[in-house]
């Protein structure tokens, strides 16, 4: 590679995208101070240069990661691009040139900050999944259940063979608030979609009656003596209860009668 490029990359936001942004810097050997989604782009005093989404560019640069490098790197580079990681795809990019000269080793060099920095984020996101696995609350709509999470990562889709398989018979949406992203599971199919608000309906009197069934339940086996915050919020951080029914102060469910349907925006499902 060639000096330092005053340039900043910016792209549509999507892995193939950032992947088509990898092959631009080795192949017109450019160092970019960073590589951006345009939608958050901020003015600098760099270049930007707009990198454009092309797949068999992208998917080059994806098998040399396994070929020239190893699998488990192809994994964290697709794992990490779902992370909050501050400037991931620059962290990425460094990842890889990394790898591309020490090979199948780099995944063991965790003494190096390249690696330890993409390593954590991507561990770090994993543990949020895992817990979201056990502090999702469903409540059912028309037939439909719908969960609200509000993950500091793109959990989404790490969470769904988990959902499909544990409700293959049921019609289910999980809605990330954070990156206004939805899981949808229908009729044995998953998909994510975009969606930039939802707006649900009241649940009717059944759902809200179980609703005060499971927060008096989890009142009524709290041992008081035992009662010990800080262990508590150890194991279930308070960044996950305004969406876990149990950790509700006051219900915020309504008895009115449902409307028939899931109001998505805009858009029924």
């Amino acid at each position: 590679m060639s000096g330092d490029s005053n340039v900043v990359y910016t792209y549509d936001g999507s892995f193939e995208g950032f992947l088509t942004c990898i092959y631009e810097s080795f192949y017109n050997r450019e160092n970019p101070v960073d590589i951006v989604p345009e939608y958050l782009c901020q003015p600098t005093l760099y270049v930007e240069k707009y990198i454009a989404s092309q797949p068999q560019k992208a998917q080059r640069v994806y098998i040399s990661i396994q070929e020239k490098i190893s699998v488990q790197a192809q994994t964290m580079v697709r794992l990490g691009f779902l992370t909050c990681l501050p400037q991931k795809e620059l962290c990425m990019l460094l990842y890889l040139r990394l790898g591309y000269k020490v090979g199948s080793k780099l995944t063991n060099m965790l003494g190096n900050a390249r690696v330890s920095c993409l390593h954590g984020a991507v561990k770090s996101m994993q543990n949020e999944a895992h817990l979201l696995k056990g502090f999702i609350r469903f409540q059912e709509y028309s037939g439909v259940l719908v969960a609200v999470i509000s993950p500091k990562n793109f959990v989404l889709p790490l969470l769904s063979q988990h959902f499909a398989t544990r409700y293959p018979n049921e019609s289910f949406l999980i809605y990330d608030d954070t990156n206004h992203m939805a899981l949808v599971y229908q009729n044995n199919k998953t998909k994510i979609v975009e969606i930039e608000k939802l707006t649900l309906p009241p649940v009717d009197a059944q759902e809200a009656n179980y609703a005060a069934l499971w927060q008096q339940f989890y009142k009524t086996i709290a041992i008081q003596a035992r009662n010990n915050p800080r262990c508590q919020r150890g194991h279930m951080p308070k960044r996950y209860w305004k969406n876990m029914t149990e950790m509700q102060t006051e219900s915020r469910l309504s008895g009115r009668d449902t409307e028939k349907m899931i109001q998505a925006g805009g858009k029924t499902i």
